[in-house]
């Protein structure tokens, strides 16, 4: 008997209604999980994982029990929910989403990882009789916003509940497994890289597929040397000669220029048009590709529409009109135009979509529902399609292999590569799936085999305490305890691997240490006295030589911007000589002004041909204009140079000297240092400098050690040194208090345990300050937006909401920002990460959504804010459901009842119109 009490055949009742046998991993998992273990599944994308998932569905159903299954997004939790009703009925399946909760007190319920999170730290009755979670995709953990929700979730789950965690497949699995054994207790590690449907790579060379590897001596999978194929490469080095000697052509007039003035090159990438038509010739629809910007997704479906491209037959297009209408019925008339519908429509009838987080939820999951029917044959989608949605298709297209990661254009990492064509291949569909990357003249096809034939995809944590964590952690458990949880996170457990190896270093570098202080008579030798002595004069000497370089270099500067126009001065180097000044530059930081020499060059000076020393030596008259490029000018000039020098008398400390060695030793210290290494018992030895070199490379190793060390101390404290910060200022903020040696959280500390933000201490403060009280529901609504939006790009916060009618909202705003100025200036006095600052750009938009709920009236306001960037349909909804979500802990977690009731009020508000359509 297992412990929830099943028999041993639960899993051939399971099997049985599968349509499909179990591969060995599956099968092995689902074992574990039967004989009692939590499991560790790594698999690839598409290889079966969730139905080790949905077994652990079955037992906890078999044994009276519950069982949560939890997802990273809320998209694949409906996708989830919907399978599992499909499977056990409505009435035994529940899902909560934050802003959904349907049948919440079922036995299996469906969640986003941060509801788990949240019913953990608030101790919730529903966790009892709970005996699995299973955690769907739980290399999210590497996540660097949300990631340290799994670890939480991890760490916090009571000892008898079993963990099923699902990973695409990760290059640490076992640290990963090992740390989960470490923290869970008895749990099995199960890892394949056995794809179930083998995987093609292609290279799309204008209208041609070429095989990207040389099928003689490669396969799918297999290990071993990767050989590309020769006809690509040959096919490749014509097109580039052809390029060549295209550019080489002689340029007649009449020969064809495009809009930067240089001849068309030869090759041109095919059209989107063409991709696709080139797929359906080959058989390789459907088709996903990857266009990594939300504008390019929808100006590839605008392309295919310009273009007589038709997927789809009469009985496909009436199915999918069916499907469209069902779907979006409840949109109101008004708002389609302004969603764009009638040309979003007219792509899925003819079979083409885009796919990503900037449109509306209704509009993505229908395209989801006609993909997954076979019905949508071209998609095109940014990466997040990637992450867990179950959209497989026949084949994927990369049309680049860089991509924008918040800062810049990097490359694709192989892990990245694996994970984006991993939706290639349906199982139960597809004998084999197919990637294809279109080529380019700066792709080499050798890049593109290293990508797809190299598997390094490792699981970094993410875990780091927030101050709702660090509030919550106080109250359950205390400092002490808090701690010690801490200490046994990934992050930790992964830093204290890395540890292990600084310690090995130190400890050679000890016995290194040992061996040379015997050559030299012993630690306290005095040859390693004076070898000491004599680093830290030259130590000294440098520091010396480093200030007085930087101090002539700020007088050098100074001096180049008092010069004048008209002054005669003396430079150095190439053209050194006498100059005079034609144009000064005082406003620089580092100045360059532009002088004529006596021997007729002109040019700008800087700090390398000035020393300063010798300043101005006279001046001289110029014409209004010079005209420095004309020879004739130069010379006239040049010469009127040498007759004003003549009559100058130029006295001889007024000449520039470099870096002068006569300069006394004005260093006290530094005399004083010198004399004790003169007055040394070893400065006299006669052996002395071999036996100095000896202490040097002693010195060389002591300084390598220290420096491993406080690379450990680093990393085995740096958790626990934050954790006690953010108790630092939530002391100092009344958040918690002192009660003899342990801590006490405060009636404010217990607020900010409600609050799960990313700004949740700035909630908490303007909370309990009283800083939103007093507002009218779509008031609220608006303030609030400025803690949860985050303008996209790096132009970073708006930092004022222009045109707001209500004064309520500016006298919040207003007070919102200065509380959230303190808190910056305490995090950094605390050596805390700054919190982020409020965005405006949001609030217009959100107050006249709350007010009037015209979508039009909305995105217009939107755009006013951001100076002509308009948010997407689908980014409005989704900072409207922050909103909410926000809105919801402050009507949970405000002490004042009116402000409870106006958050209520203003949910209603919010919740309406494309807000209110259910994405799911």
């Amino acid at each position: 008997m297992s412990p929830e009490g099943t028999t041993s055949d639960e899993l051939t009742k399971f099997t049985d209604d599968l349509p499909f046998l179990l591969d060995g991993f599956q099968r092995r998992a689902c074992e574990a999980l039967e004989n009692g273990h939590g499991v560790l599944v790594c698999a690839p994308t598409g290889a079966g994982k969730t139905v080790v998932g949905e077994f652990a569905v079955h037992l906890a159903l078999a044994a009276g029990r519950k069982c949560f299954y939890t997802t990273p997004i809320k998209a694949l939790s409906n996708q989830k929910h919907t399978d599992l009703v499909r499977r056990y009925g409505p009435d035994r399946i529940g899902l909560l989403t934050g802003d959904v909760s349907i049948n919440a007190d079922a036995p299996i319920v469906v969640m986003t990882t941060e509801v788990l999170r949240n019913m953990l730290y608030a101790n919730s009755p529903a966790l009892q009789r709970l005996s699995y979670v299973v955690m769907d995709e739980v290399h999210f953990l590497a996540d660097r916003m949300r990631g340290a929700v799994w670890e939480e979730v991890i760490l916090h789950l009571p000892d008898e509940v079993r963990l099923v965690s699902l990973s695409a497949t990760v290059s640490n699995a076992e640290e990963f497994g090992g740390w989960i054994q470490t923290v869970r207790g008895d749990t099995t590690v199960i890892v394949d890289e056995h794809r179930p449907v083998p995987l093609w790579q292609h290279m799309l060379v204008g209208k041609r597929l070429f095989d990207l590897f040389d099928l003689d001596k490669h396969r799918p999978g297999a290990n071993g040397q990767v050989v590309v194929d020769p006809e690509l490469v040959r096919h490749i080095a014509h097109r580039r000669e052809a390029e060549r000697l295209t550019e080489w052509q002689p340029r007649g007039r009449g020969s064809a220029r495009n809009h930067t003035g240089r001849r068309p090159g030869f090759y041109r990438p095919p059209s989107r048009p063409d991709v696709i038509a080139t797929l359906e010739r080959e058989g390789l629809l459907p088709a996903i590709t990857f266009v990594f910007s939300r504008a390019g997704c929808d100006a590839a479906v605008k392309q295919c529409l310009r273009s007589s491209l038709r997927l789809t037959t009469d009985a496909d297009r009436a199915r999918i009109a069916e499907v469209i209408d069902r779907r979006c019925g409840d949109l109101a008339d008004a708002d389609l135009e302004v969603l764009d519908y009638y040309s979003w429509r007219e792509g899925l009838l003819r079979g083409l979509a885009a796919h990503h987080a900037g449109m509306l939820p209704i509009f993505r999951h229908t395209v989801e529902e006609l993909f997954t029917a076979g019905l949508v044959k071209a998609v095109f989608a940014t990466e997040t399609l990637a992450l867990g949605i179950n959209m497989p298709a026949r084949t994927v297209v990369l049309e680049k292999l860089v991509k924008f990661n918040g800062e810049q254009h990097a490359p694709l990492t192989p892990g990245e590569y694996t994970q984006l064509t991993g939706r290639a291949g349906r199982r139960g569909i597809d004998v084999e799936g197919h990637a294809v990357v279109v080529w380019t003249p700066e792709v080499e096809p050798a890049e593109v085999a290293g990508l797809a034939s190299t598997r390094t995809f490792p699981l970094k944590s993410s875990f780091a305490p927030s101050y709702n964590m660090t509030i919550n952690l106080v109250q359950q458990m205390g400092p002490d305890q808090a701690r010690r949880l801490l200490e046994q996170s990934f992050a930790q457990y992964q830093a204290d691997r890395s540890v292990v190896g600084l310690v090995r270093g130190v400890e050679r570098g000890e016995r290194m240490l040992d061996e040379l202080a015997a050559e030299l008579g012993g630690r306290d030798s005095p040859m390693l006295d004076y070898v000491r002595l004599r680093a830290q004069i030259g130590e000294r000497e440098r520091a010396q030589s480093r200030a007085s370089r930087v101090q002539r270099r700020r007088a050098t500067s100074d001096a180049l911007a008092a010069l004048r126009r008209g002054d005669i001065i003396s430079i150095t180097g190439r053209h050194g000589g006498l100059a005079v000044v034609l144009e000064s530059d005082s406003e620089s930081a580092d100045p360059r002004p532009l002088v004529l020499t006596e021997h007729r060059w002109a040019g700008r000076i800087s700090s390398a041909d000035f020393s300063g020393a010798g300043a101005r030596i006279g001046t001289m008259n110029l014409p209004k204009r010079v005209e420095h490029r004309q020879p004739r000018v130069r010379r006239d000039l040049a010469s009127a140079l040498r007759s004003a020098a003549d009559s100058l008398v130029v006295p001889s400390g007024k000449r520039s000297r470099r870096g002068s060695d006569q300069d006394p030793d004005i260093d006290p210290e530094l005399v004083d240092m010198r004399e004790r290494l003169r007055r040394h018992s070893a400065h006299s030895a006669a052996d002395r400098e071999a036996r100095a070199r000896i202490g040097e490379r002693y010195l060389r190793v002591e300084r390598d050690n220290a420096a491993l060390r406080k690379k450990i101390a680093a990393a085995t404290n740096s958790l626990a040194l934050t954790f006690d910060r953010i108790v630092g200022l939530l002391t100092e903020r009344g958040y918690v208090v002192a009660d003899g040696d342990d801590l006490r959280v405060t009636d404010d500390g217990r607020l900010l345990a409600r609050i799960y933000s990313e700004s949740d201490l700035l909630v908490a403060e303007c909370l309990r300050t009283g800083a939103w009280d007093g507002l009218a529901p779509a008031e609220l609504a608006a303030v609030l937006s400025a803690v949860v939006f985050e303008t996209r790009g790096s132009d970073g916060p708006t930092m004022r909401a222009y045109e707001v009618s209500s004064a309520g909202v500016r006298r919040a705003l207003a007070q919102t920002r200065r509380l959230s100025g303190q808190l910056r200036a305490d995090e950094i006095r605390h050596r805390i990460a700054p919190s982020r600052e409020p965005d405006e750009g949001f609030v217009n938009a959100m107050y006249r959504w709350a007010t009037t709920g015209d979508l039009t009236s909305a995105l217009a306001a939107s755009e006013e804010a951001s100076a002509g960037n308009t948010l997407s349909a689908g980014d409005f909804v989704r900072w409207c459901r922050q909103v909410l979500d926000l809105l919801d802990q402050v009507r949970n977690a405000a002490r004042e009842p009116a402000l409870r009731a106006t958050a209520k009020r203003a949910i209603d508000d919010v919740r309406r119109g494309v807000v209110a359509v259910d994405g799911g």
